[in-house]
């Protein structure tokens, strides 16, 4: 399709076709088709994984794990690529009623069968990136717990990865979800909310040595894959109250908030198009968005978010009255926030597709401008999106295909 100019073709081998399952050798991962080859810097410990099934395939293994569900049992045994997952506790209710919406509550199951239905969709977007989940294993009613390493028996299918942590001067375990088990497994320990980083462990322009890989040292960890983010993050939140909102706490959704976060997105998709940049856009699942720029996967994550903050310091001399770059709260009423800041290794953003722990399981949803024109968040819910799903393309299956290389954008002129 095109010549790699990243890759040095001295290091380009013939490689046989990756298996299943299995325990995986260190360097065994098979990069993308958009990244050079993977790095030692952040290691795993499962197998590599298969391309995701697709197609008949993938439609004939969801309809037979959707008619499982069927089974009214509160306990199931389901069988998936291969392994057996336990499922307990399925008709406790995650999300109750809510009959503003006309919403029925929302229960385990019905989680696990929207995790289903979306896998093919989802699960793109979150391989090889390291998780932050926030579970709420009794509901939104009770008590949240917030999860970023592994704790307790984890399953043999699910991804770990170790990455150095440079405050506490070693590496850290952290969870990946790279097939439909694990998504499913996320689901029964009532991780409501899956949150990814922005760059992945696997295939990327650094290079780390086998006596210096980022899972031990700092300098390994500036020069692995996990060091080089795919794509350039605004962050849009309106600061703009209902008056319905407890004090102190972050405003609510309210649609006059989203109409000025939406006109600021779509003037930010303007200046981007001007940069010859393809913009992609989400809705939070809360209040705002999340503009999206697909790039190579060449600069660190400090030069990435220096790039956004001259992107975010123009949209604000555009729109001062409007936009807001502040970090202090109470500066940023009345404006939307354009945060830049989530630039930054180990920050991570709601996965596409994902629900929120919140009243109504709102879902944050990839969308085109168009609709981003014409919608509102809450359309946007677990019990609405399979319907979406099936009279739309997902407006993100192309992205891959729109990588810019951000260095020529922003390269000084000699």
């Amino acid at each position: 399709m095109r010549i790699r100019d990243d890759i040095d073709p001295q290091s380009v081998k013939r490689t046989p076709e990756p298996v299943v399952v299995g325990e995986r050798e260190e360097g065994d991962e098979k990069a993308p088709d958009n990244a050079a080859p993977p790095s030692n810097g952040a290691r795993t410990s499962v197998a590599k994984r298969a391309a995701l099934p697709s197609g008949r395939a993938a439609t004939s293994t969801n309809a037979r794990l959707l008619t499982a569900l069927d089974e009214q049992s509160p306990s199931i045994n389901i069988d998936v690529e291969g392994h057996t997952i336990g499922l307990t506790h399925l008709d406790r209710v995650y999300w109750p009623a809510e009959s503003s919406l006309q919403q029925a509550a929302i229960t385990k199951r019905d989680l696990i069968r929207y995790l289903i239905q979306v896998s093919q969709h989802m699960l793109p977007h979150i391989i090889d990136r390291p998780l932050t989940l926030f579970r709420w294993p009794e509901g939104i009613s009770r008590k949240r717990v917030l999860q970023k390493h592994p704790a307790g028996r984890i399953p043999p299918f699910v991804a770990r990865t170790k990455i150095f942590s440079e405050t506490k001067g070693h590496a850290d375990e952290y969870l990946l979800c790279n097939n439909l088990a694990t998504l499913i497994w996320l689901g029964d320990i009532g991780a409501l909310e899956i949150h990814a980083w922005h760059s992945r462990v696997d295939g990327a322009a650094g290079k780390s040595t086998e006596s210096d890989p980022a899972w031990q040292s700092a300098e390994g960890l500036a020069t692995s894959a996990v060091n080089f983010p795919d794509y350039l993050l605004f962050d849009l939140d309106p600061y703009i109250y209902s008056g319905r909102e407890v004090p102190g706490k972050e405003p609510e959704y309210n649609a006059a908030a989203f109409e000025k976060g939406r006109a600021i997105a779509l003037d930010l998709k303007r200046l981007l198009d001007e940069m010859s940049l393809v913009s992609f856009v989400k809705t939070s699942g809360k209040t705002g968005l999340h503009v999206i720029v697909p790039i190579r996967r060449i600069l660190r994550y400090d030069a990435v978010r220096e790039i956004a903050r001259l992107i975010s310091e123009h949209l604000l001399r555009q729109h001062p009255n409007v936009v807001t770059l502040d970090w202090t709260t109470d500066k940023r009423r009345g404006k939307v926030f354009v945060d830049h800041n989530m630039n930054v290794r180990g920050k991570s953003i709601i996965a596409p597709y994902a629900p929120r722990g919140l009243t109504g399981a709102p879902v944050s949803t990839p969308i085109t401008w168009a609709e981003l024109e014409r919608s509102q968040p809450p359309d946007f819910r677990i019990p609405t999106i399979p319907a979406y799903l099936r009279r739309h393309t997902d407006p993100w299956a192309g992205m891959d295909a729109h990588r810019k290389d951000l260095s020529k954008a922003f390269a000084r002129p000699n």
